[in-house]
């Protein structure tokens, strides 16, 4: 697979220049690898050597672990990804609980806030699929009040869920 693919998409900054050089590298290598996961978990494994805790590298490694259907890594992931949320917002604790409307402005199109909702919006549907629906009911209902236009879907994630409940109780 490696051998099909192009030097120069090897070597695009897609980033924007805020990842390292080589840990961008090592995550393009890791997409490339997708269909051969040992290869891609051990490219992954040096973009997080290269930089660790970046935001993108967490975030490459959320979309693999998702893709692949490994929830419990996807959502360890994702909480990263909050975290990483948080401190764009300016704030110094991870409990996500704490954010309110009065937090930012979670109507615009500002990156940190939309980090935010999509990081949340992330771990509530991530709960949800491995069974634990009151905590992801929790953080999607955070993300419905957060969230007043509804661009993130949290209503309709709740919805399904709550017809998910009805068919098990009936």
């Amino acid at each position: 697979m490696l051998a099909e693919v192009d030097e120069s998409w090897l070597e695009r900054r897609y980033y924007g220049g805020d990842l390292p050089a080589d840990a961008e590298r090592f995550l393009h290598l890791a997409a490339a690898s997708y269909g051969e996961p040992a290869t891609a978990e051990s490219w992954l494994a040096q973009a997080a050597q290269a930089a660790p805790g970046h935001r993108l590298v967490d975030l490459g490694h959320y979309k693999y672990h998702f893709y692949r259907a490994n929830l419990d890594t996807a959502l360890g992931y994702g909480w990263k990804m909050v975290g990483h949320a948080l401190a764009a917002l300016g704030r110094n604790d991870d409990d996500w609980r704490l954010v309110t409307r009065g937090t930012a402005d979670f109507s615009g199109l500002d990156p940190a806030p939309r980090l935010f909702l999509f990081a949340l919006t992330a771990c509530g549907y991530l709960l949800l699929r491995l069974g634990r629906r009151d905590e992801g009911r929790e953080v999607l209902i955070r993300v419905n009040e957060l969230d007043t236009a509804g661009r993130m879907g949290a209503s309709r994630l709740l919805a399904i869920d709550e017809r998910h409940g009805q068919d098990e109780e009936d």
